[in-house]
């Protein structure tokens, strides 16, 4: 079987390798990554479920952005420490892929909403940018780079950022897609993965190592890829074995923390959020209304209204929405961990939003990855996260390219 090396960059808690470490044949050399949670967490994965004894070497905290430093090593940085960078990392090794995906807050279409300039100054627009001096840098025969379907439309500075991406790509002497729109828009609920979840995945070809790269590429996504699709997974496939949280009737404190609903450590990071009384009474209110088949508040303007009328508050987008058992979730953002009202469990007994442990699962992390970060950081980084699930299948499709 032949081998196959790789680096990460924008690696996260390791949603993306996580598929590339269960197939054998792939070697991650190196990943990098600059949020602290997540590098603990990764390296925490690395250590405990695949025996990588020099986790934390391997993983490099550092910015991307200063990319001469990444290759060459940095010294007793504030922030960053020591380390001896990628060139030491990659060594005398061949690279065959790259992969990894920028920060997506910028190209999301939700995010350009929120923010009152469209995030059109966003540094984030750029980050592209340094990920393909990587490429250059080491120059592997492919390279995957991973985003939100927001990214079609991101126009940094007027310019679309996909004409920015095809020019520098051209330049650095590697090709991709000629209609990303078209061909690189994957649905990933197609893939066994219980979410609505639309993502761009543009795979770069070595043009000197695939003078057909276009044939190819136009193969690998209309016809290889496609072989791994499967069944519709629901939201009712994932989570429905977990162990029911259920509302008390007074709110307890244990080890410093509120709750207001029971709760177990069977399974690790399955906690509830605490809840105020009006939010239990609202989530069962929402959830039974489904249960019964009333859909009194199953549209925006019902849903704005019951906001307005429990809060006193307006809002112009619906502010909940509960899953549904037999759908798909609607996708798990990185905006998880700032509320989870549009993400209420099902289950009006429990009138509850869902834990970190319900949404790593939606997002088809193992069991057994235990997230070791504060809630809001854990669901932070499993919003962030390309499902592993979908890696994995990604991992076993590129193996036609390499």
């Amino acid at each position: 079987m032949d081998q196959y090396n790789l680096i990460d960059i924008f690696a996260g808690c390791g949603g993306l390798s996580e598929g590339f470490e269960k197939k054998s044949n792939f070697n991650m050399l190196a990943a990098v990554e600059w949020e602290k949670p997540q590098v603990q967490n990764l390296i925490n994965r690395l250590v405990t479920k695949w025996n990588v004894d020099d986790a934390e070497r391997r993983v490099l905290r550092f910015d991307i952005q200063r990319t001469e430093e990444l290759f060459a090593g940095w010294i007793e940085d504030p922030e960053y420490g020591t380390h001896e960078g990628l060139d030491e990392m990659v060594g005398g090794n061949s690279l065959d892929l790259i992969i990894g995906g920028p920060p997506c807050q910028a190209y999301s279409v939700a995010g350009r909403i929120r923010d009152e300039n469209g995030m059109r100054d966003d540094y984030r627009n750029y980050l592209f940018e340094s990920y393909l001096k990587i490429v250059r840098k080491y120059q592997p025969k492919l390279f995957v780079f991973e985003n939100v379907p927001g990214i079609l439309s991101a126009k940094p500075g007027g310019i679309p950022v996909t004409d920015l991406i095809k020019k520098d790509i051209k330049l650095s002497g590697y090709e991709i897609i000629d209609d990303i729109k078209k061909y690189a828009q994957i649905d990933l609920s197609e893939y066994g993965i219980p979410q609505k979840r639309k993502r761009v995945i543009i795979v770069g070809l070595r043009k000197d190592i695939y003078p057909d790269a276009q044939e190819r590429l136009r193969y690998f996504y209309t016809e290889h890829l496609p072989k791994f699709k499967e069944d519709i997974k629901t939201v009712r496939d994932a989570i429905v074995d977990l162990p029911k949280l259920l509302p008390l009737d007074e709110e307890i404190t244990f080890n410093g923390k509120k709750y207001s609903h029971s709760f177990s450590d069977e399974i690790p990071n399955h906690l509830p959020r605490f809840h105020s009384k009006r939010d239990i009474n609202t989530f069962r209110l929402l959830a039974e209304d489904i249960e019964m088949g009333i859909y009194k508040y199953t549209s925006s303007e019902s849903l704005k209204q019951l906001y307005t009328q429990i809060t006193g508050k307006t809002s112009n987008v619906h502010k909940y929405h509960v899953l549904r058992w037999n759908n798909p979730s609607n996708t798990i953002p990185a905006h998880l961990y700032k509320d989870g009202l549009r993400h209420i469990h099902p289950d009006s007994t429990q009138a509850r939003t869902i834990t970190v442990r319900e949404a790593a699962r939606l997002q088809t992390f193992d069991d057994d990855y235990e997230f070791i970060s504060s809630a809001g950081d854990n669901y932070k980084m499993i919003g962030n996260a390309v499902p592993p699930k979908f890696s994995e299948k990604l991992a076993e499709a590129l193996e036609f390219l390499l």
